[in-house]
């Protein structure tokens, strides 16, 4: 059973909710571009494992066979207990070490560049994780923890996750000592000096109090949210790959084999000392902060919009239809499209929009040709109805802004 898909209906109206709780109290904590790329992101990283088996299961059946202690009970209370809160412990290591090494930061970054706090920032995911944080969890299996219970609580820690991410809970009292909350999760997503690398526990914050990461949020100290090397971009491809992109750029730029491989291991933004003056990275100053924001015409929103329903459907569709692996393949890169598209509405960069739609609308010609399964009709005419949605309001765009320009010239006579 896969508690975090029956859980996304309760996820979605919680959102909902807490958008119109925002705008009654006039403390509206919503924009529709970051919401999109927090959507986005979340819908990819479910999408990426349909087709990535990831390595991290077959370690686990080796050591499960060759080093584990006997295997524990899945029916005893007390194994689902003691897996519960030692998967929180290994989280907590997976999460800080996230934080503080390169190689695992370029996977959690996306996580994290959201300049806004709310319930949508929850859904923010990786798509990348699965390449080393697996290593984390194997203390489960070598405490012969069933794998089927390490899912479980596994999903249950992330559910736990979705709640805490919103504005509107102060804190908690006695329950800011045991439990991670809404405020000492704030704290952790906060880019501000006093709050950096802090508060890594998944359910508990003990973790945080016994090994010295513990920050409380300061009524003087209002948090500012997102990352210092900030990305300006609502594009998906951009949030998973910018911190990958810049090891790779360093590796590069450096001399040497050791100094290569320690930009993997490094400290989360060190760079070597030969790297050229034009090469380094500045990061951003916090006294001249501002939200990166972009505002587009409400037509641009409405393709955003649709994209965001397309792959939606696309990912609900994966779910309810059995399909084979390569249907999934073109599945996930068709939501990528999505993605990718309606990031470059929102950013106003509609010639590179109009690109891709013209790009899809040559591919689905071979698509249809492709053998005529449920999922590749579905498919082709979900991205059918999409692109004709997408050129009607590309044209209305279009005229509004022609018709607006006609008026000023108009004034401007007058």
């Amino acid at each position: 059973m896969d508690l975090i898909s029956l859980s996304v209906p309760l996820f979605i109206l919680s959102i909902l909710l807490e958008w119109v709780w925002g705008l009654v109290k006039k403390q509206n904590t919503y924009r529709l571009n970051d919401t999109y790329s927090s959507l986005i992101l979340g819908l990819l990283s479910r999408a990426q494992k349909l087709v990535m088996l990831g390595v991290g299961g077959v370690v686990y059946a080796w050591i499960a066979a060759h080093f584990s202690l006997e295997q524990l009970s899945a029916d005893a209370w007390w194994v689902w207990v003691f897996a519960f809160v030692l998967y929180d412990l290994c989280y907590y290591w997976l999460h800080r070490m996230g934080h503080e090494r390169q190689i695992l930061w370029a996977a959690h970054v996306a996580h994290h560049q959201s300049e806004e706090y709310n319930l949508s920032t929850a859904l923010r995911q990786t798509s990348t994780g699965f390449i080393f944080g697996w290593i984390f969890y194997i203390p489960m299996f070598l405490f012969g923890v069933p794998a089927e219970v390490v899912v479980t609580v596994g999903a249950l820690n992330l559910i736990y996750q979705f709640w805490v991410h919103t504005r509107h809970v102060p804190e908690l009292g006695w329950f800011e000592w045991v439990f991670v909350s809404p405020s000492n999760h704030r704290v952790h997503h906060a880019q501000n000096d006093c709050y950096l690398d802090k508060n890594y526990g998944g359910v508990f914050i003990v973790w945080d109090r016994l090994f010295g990461t513990y920050q409380r949020e300061l009524p003087e100290e209002p948090c500012i949210y997102g990352i210092r090397g900030p990305i300006h971009s609502w594009n998906p491809v951009v949030a998973l790959t910018h911190i990958y992109r810049d090891m790779w750029l360093d590796m590069l730029h450096t001399r040497g084999v050791w100094s290569k491989l320690r930009v993997l291991t490094a400290r989360t933004g060190w760079q070597p000392e030969d790297i050229a003056p034009e090469y380094r990275r500045q990061k951003s100053d916090l006294s001249k902060f501002e939200v990166y924001d972009t505002s587009v015409s409400w037509p641009a929103q409405g393709i955003a919009v649709v994209q965001l329903l397309v792959a939606v459907s696309l990912l609900a569709f994966s779910v309810l239809v059995p399909m084979t692996h390569e249907e999934k393949w073109v599945l996930v890169s068709l939501m990528l499209w999505a993605g990718v598209s309606g990031a470059y509405w929102l950013e106003g960069r509609t010639h590179w929009a109009l690109v891709w739609s013209d790009k899809v609308r040559a591919v689905l010609l071979v698509w249809l040709a492709a053998p005529y399964s449920p999922a590749w009709l579905y498919l082709s005419a979900t991205f059918g109805v999409a692109t004709i949605a997408l050129i009607w309001l590309a044209l209305r765009q279009k005229n509004t802004r022609g018709a607006d320009s006609a008026a000023g010239i108009s004034e401007e006579v007058a």
